[in-house]
């Protein structure tokens, strides 16, 4: 069986993470969710084809042409026109039923393995806010309608974006794609659902990644599967408590309290008395130094926080350096959820605490200030004590 795999969309809602970056090679825990869902692949097909845009050297790069026995071929997506589209551009490279799923979200092998039960088939799982996603209705074992973002849900069936199908799917491209210049894979979808009968399962270990608050749900998530471990140094004097990963040429200074679940990568220095909290994931080649506190936070490869700093509920990119006393604030005086802007307007993130984004190559002064939800584009700087209270773009 082969996989079709979506992965060229922009994530634009996932700025400034993907000013640089495929969405689908971002990093969560010790994996991408690109190279997740490849993991939840083996064993089911024996090909992928992923299609990328053109300029994406990326996602060739940390793929190549083979991933764990799975040959991996790849289709172009010159112009973001939709995921009906992306998934024509692989037209020529499939030869019969094929799994069908999105690049950036992450599915599980067992959801997988219920959803080829049955064809044609759909994933869905029960979400409590059904008004935020693509909503199926279902009688009798199968598919009756889809709706994308009702403002009156039918139900709480969320459409997950996973589907077994066949090249039968690219007869349905509805004169309604063309003529508004897109065409998203639900369209015929929809088209399906109208003429013959489409069967569906229901998944349990679905996790969207929509938006920059979206990887700490995901990067916890997999946190709790990764068991405790230690290929690096750990100094006398310091304190490994709970499922704790840790990867070669790491080593753990004295006086630092690390608590599982929390994954460090190969050759980052961690400490001295660095204090590491629970759902945290500290990428390859970084420095936590003196006196920090991580809490709840993705750092990225290459990244430095030498001295002083707390760091809570936030995202870091590739290649930062926060001066000494960076403070990234998480958590609002009214203790309401934070907001954050995306694309020019203020979303509600559903977390009461919730810190920074920042993208790649940023620097802070000493003594930086970050507000709650604010974002940080890539290679920005701020001042010495200076306070950001509104996005750096």
């Amino acid at each position: 069986m082969q996989a079709l795999i979506l992965a060229a969309g922009d994530g634009t809602r996932l700025r400034p993470l993907t000013e640089k970056r495929p969405k689908p090679i971002l990093s969560v825990a010790n994996t991408r969710p690109l190279l997740h869902n490849l993991d939840q692949l083996s064993g089911i097909v024996k090909e992928a084809i992923i299609v990328i845009k053109p300029a994406d050297k990326m996602i060739k790069d940390e793929i190549g042409s083979n991933y764990k026995g799975i040959k991996i071929k790849y289709a172009y997506q010159k112009v973001q026109r939709g995921t009906g589209d992306a998934a024509m551009q692989a037209k020529n490279l499939l030869k019969d039923k094929f799994l069908l799923m999105m690049g950036d979200d992450l599915y599980d092998k067992v959801d997988i393995k219920s959803l080829i039960k049955k064809f044609p088939s759909i994933a869905l799982k029960k979400v409590y806010n059904p008004s935020s996603f693509g909503i199926v209705e279902t009688k009798d074992n199968k598919v009756v309608s889809l709706i994308e973002k009702p403002k009156k849900p039918k139900s709480n069936l969320a459409n997950l974006g996973l589907y077994f199908l066949d090249k039968s799917i690219f007869e349905y491209r509805i004169k309604r794609c063309i003529e508004r210049g897109e065409c998203e894979i639900t369209d015929s979808i929809i088209k399906i659902i109208g003429e013959k009968k489409l069967y569906y399962s229901l998944a349990k270990k679905w996790m969207p990644i929509s938006y920059s608050w979206n990887l700490l749900d995901a990067n916890e998530f997999l946190l709790k599967k990764i068991p405790k471990k230690t290929l690096g140094k750990i100094e006398k004097g310091a304190v490994i408590k709970g499922k704790v990963y840790i990867e070669k040429g790491t080593i753990i200074k004295s006086g630092s309290y690390i608590e599982g679940p929390c994954y460090i990568g190969k050759d980052c220095t961690i400490g001295p008395n660095s204090y590491i909290r629970p759902g945290t994931s500290i990428r390859d080649n970084c420095h936590i130094g003196n006196a920090c506190e991580i809490k709840n936070s993705i750092i990225d490869d290459g990244t430095k926080i030498p001295h002083l700093s707390y760091i809570g509920d936030s995202v870091i990119g590739r290649d930062c350096n926060l001066g000494a006393g960076t403070i990234i604030a998480n958590l609002r005086h009214d203790n309401t959820n934070v907001l954050s802007m995306v694309k020019g307007e203020l979303i509600d993130t559903g977390r009461k605490k919730f810190g920074a984004v920042i993208g790649d190559n940023v620097r802070t002064g000493i003594g930086t200030v970050i507000c709650p939800g604010r974002k940080i584009w890539p290679e920005k700087t701020t001042y010495p004590g200076e306070v950001v209270k509104k996005d750096i773009v």
